[in-house]
Order: structure tokens, then sequence, then C-alpha cells
């Protein structure tokens, strides 16, 4: 299975980056600690004093408005966020710190994410009577995907700059060279399809030898069947949206409660387990639920996908996909990201449908960096003004990103270019984030600092 291969690729990225740590760089346990912290992690620990400029008029701002509402727009619509370019936006352009960056571009994904979430919920499904926020593959990818941005977060830490710049390239340019392809092979189809489309509108006769007009055939364009409160009604699942809620507000909780006790304490590592059996057991009823309907399925002969996947619900692929979410929310809070990178590609891996795969991975983005903004928030990391600014950029970007690149799509009656937008994104953010990862190592390195593994109980 395809999907294999993409997961296979991260594994052993990530297991061939960090083994390389104990071959490739040389010994620097002498140096006093005070340097170990110089830069410690992209996401949330920078050594750097706060750095918050004024918020005032300038050529700085104009350009960071441009490229957060061009960033925004594109990445909601690839269901990626656009975190790779935020942060060295904010840093190189802008002057925040790291931290203060990694921050303020969470509020940026939320803010593109919530938006376009609300635009999505305003459309109904191009294919089927279902709602186009998949709450099936939320329920099943949102709480691992959580579980592991908390591991990944506290591991970030832990990991030197460098290690995380060598993940950053191997992983962005994997995946959206993945997607690139997956978005070329949906384009001849789509060219194919088009082809034999209209030559059928200019052939069609009945029986009869009577001409039909076919009327024009626009997959991604709401149909007018129903009322914009109609379709939001359908859209709108309470119940399993309360459950995603809950495992938001749990998490948060845990996060919150964590920072009010001391690193490895006996506390620390009790809130720090909590996170698994909550994460596994609604990942658990899930998936008993889908292979429940995978099997009825399969016993009646109706071999039909469940969410709109391609993947056949047995306990072997379950796993699987759970191994998917831990290790994407895992890389996605060690390299400072929702984990969208890696949960958009998969979604298509797995047959969902372009227009779907945006969708539901920008709903779960959107619990996320929502979680990320909030805890943020409540250890004063980042300027309200500016996050005010920011984020009301990328709410109105989310939301007019998903209105034209509809409407093109709609035009040109090609699906791909969501998947082409989500491959571009990703490799945006390997440029930006590698460029700027691999000047500042560089910089490390000429300065003799600490280049290892950090102390994980020292590093909280």
């Amino acid at each position: 299975m395809a999907t294999r291969g993409l997961v296979l690729y991260l594994l052993v990225s990530f297991s061939a980056a960090v083994l390389s740590a104990n071959f490739l760089i040389p010994d620097y346990s002498n140096i006093q600690k005070s340097s170990n912290s110089t830069f410690l992690s992209s996401s949330n620990v920078s050594a750097t004093e706060r750095v918050w400029p004024e918020l005032e008029f300038s050529w700085r701002i104009v350009l960071a408005t441009i490229i957060g509402f061009l960033g925004s727009a594109c990445g909601t619509v690839g269901g990626v966020g656009g975190g790779g370019i935020f942060v060295p936006m904010l840093n190189l352009i802008v002057g925040f710190d790291t931290k203060s960056s990694a921050a303020l571009s969470k509020c940026m994904i939320m803010g593109a994410s919530a938006s376009s979430v609300w635009y999505n919920l305003r459309v109904p499904h191009p294919t089927k009577e279902v709602p186009i926020l998949d709450y099936d593959l939320a329920l099943l990818f949102q709480p691992m995907l959580m579980l592991g941005i908390t591991i990944g977060v506290s591991l970030s830490v832990v990991f030197p700059y460098w290690l995380i710049t060598v993940l950053i390239i191997i992983l962005f340019i994997g995946t959206s060279s993945r997607s690139a392809f997956r978005g070329i092979e949906m384009w001849k189809e789509e060219t194919i399809f088009n082809k034999e489309w209209a030559e059928q509108r200019r052939t069609l006769v009945n029986s009869r030898g009577e001409l039909l007009i076919d009327t024009e055939y626009e997959p991604l364009v709401p149909r007018e069947e129903k009322s914009e409160m109609q379709v939001v009604c359908f859209n709108l699942r309470w119940k399993r949206l309360l459950v995603l809620l809950f495992v938001w507000s749990f998490f948060l909780l845990l996060q919150i409660a964590k920072n009010d006790v001391a690193a490895c304490s006996t506390w620390y590592w009790v809130l720090f387990c909590l996170q698994f059996p909550v994460a596994f057991v609604l990942f658990g009823y899930e998936a008993v639920k889908l292979y429940r309907e995978h099997t009825k399925r399969m016993s009646t002969g109706n071999t039909e996908s469940i969410c709109e996947a391609s993947i056949a619900w047995t306990p072997l692929h379950l796993t699987f996909c759970a191994l998917c979410g831990i290790l994407g929310g895992t890389v996605g809070g060690l390299l400072g990201s929702g984990g969208g990178f890696i949960l958009g590609p998969l979604l298509l891996e797995i047959g969902v449908i372009p227009q779907v795969a945006s969708a539901t991975a920008t709903f779960v983005m959107m619990f996320s960096s929502s979680l990320s903004v909030v805890e943020f928030y409540l250890l004063n990391r980042f300027p309200i003004p500016y996050a005010l600014y920011l984020t009301g950029v990328s709410v109105l970007a989310g939301f007019w990103g998903q209105f034209f690149v509809r409407k093109l799509i709609a035009i040109l009656r090609r699906a791909s270019l969501i998947v082409f937008i989500l491959s571009g994104v990703i490799f945006a953010s390997a440029l930006t984030m590698g460029v700027v990862g691999t000047m500042k190592s560089i910089k490390m390195i000429n300065n003799h600092e600490f280049m290892g593994f950090l102390g994980f109980c020292s590093s909280q």
C-alpha cells in the first residue's frame, strides 16, 4: 500500500537523522551548560531574549501581511497550516525572537483554520450526501495526533537545533515530493475525464436518436439543493464535535497543570501519562466502530469505501493509522507545526478526495493549533496586539483562499489543484526553514556551541 511507503519513509528518515547525531557531531560536552540554551527548539524554547517589536506601520509590516495572507490562504486550502513559512517570516522580517515567532505562528494557523472550517461548513460534499468534514477520520486521528504533539513538544527541548533542521529538510521534501506525484497522477486522470466528458457532451444521444443536452458538470461547486443554513446544520455532528472538544479540553488542562509542577517530579509524570489512556480509549472506540462497519459491509458484499478512504479497516491497518497519528504529531510538535504537513498527505494516500482531505485536515489542525495558542497565552509567549492583527489577517486569508480556489477548481474542473497547493506549501516551508536552520547551525558550529542532545528533565 502506498501509505506504508510514506510512513516507512518517515520512520527511516527520523531514525537516520537521530542516529547520525552520534557520528556527525563532535563532542562538546565540556562546554558550559549556559551555551546549551542558545537554540533549543524552533517551536517553544529559545535562549535569545524576548524581542517584541512595536506594532507600527512600516515596510516590514506590509511585507509580513502579504506573506502571511498568501501563506494562510494556501496553507488552509492544502490543509497544512503554513507554520513553516510563518516562523521564518516573523523571525527574519518582523524581528521577533524564535520562541515568540512560533507562538504567533500558532495564532495565525488557528485563525486561518477556524475561518476555513467555517467556510467548509457551508459547502456540501461534492459527491455524496454526507458531511464534507469527515468526523470518523477526525475522531480516529485527532487523539493520537494531539498525543504525539505533546510528546514532540517535550522532546523539542532535547533535540539539538541542527537535528531539527535535518528533519525539516528530509521530511518536508519527502512529503512534498510524494504529494506532487499524487497531484500529477490526479491531473492526468482529470485530463482524460474532461476529454471524455467533452466528447460525450457533443455526441450524446438517447436510444431514439434525440440529442440530450447535459447540464454542466461542476463537481466542486455547492449544489443549490439546500439552503446555506441547511447545509451548515447537515455538516455539523454535535455528538462527535463534543467528543473532539472533550479531548481538546482534557489535553489543555493537562498542559496547564504540568506547567505548575516541577519537571520530572512524580506529579509531572502522572499528568504526562494521563494523556495516553484518554487518547487510546477514544482511538480504540472509533477503531472498533470502523472495523465493525467494514466487516458488516464486506459480509453483505458491499465494497464501498468507508470515510471516503480506500483503506480496509482491518486491525493491522487501524494500528498502522495509530502509528501514523502519533508519528505525525510527534514530528509536528518537534518541528513546531500542527502536524498538518503529514496528516494532509496521509489522507490523500489512503484515498480521501482532495476537498474532504483538505477540510478534515484543517478541522483537526484547528484543535491542535488552538490548544497551543491557549497555552502560549497563559505563559505570556506573544504580544496581544500582534496576535490579534496577524490572526485577523489569517482569518480573512483562510476564508477568501477557500473561496477563490474553489471557484478556480470549478472552472478548470481539476481538484488536483488542492494537491499541488499542498505540495507547494510544504516545499516552500522546507526551503525557508531549511535555509534559516542551516545558517543558524553553521553559526553555532563557528562559535563552538554545544551541538548534542540535552537532558530531558533539565531542559523542561
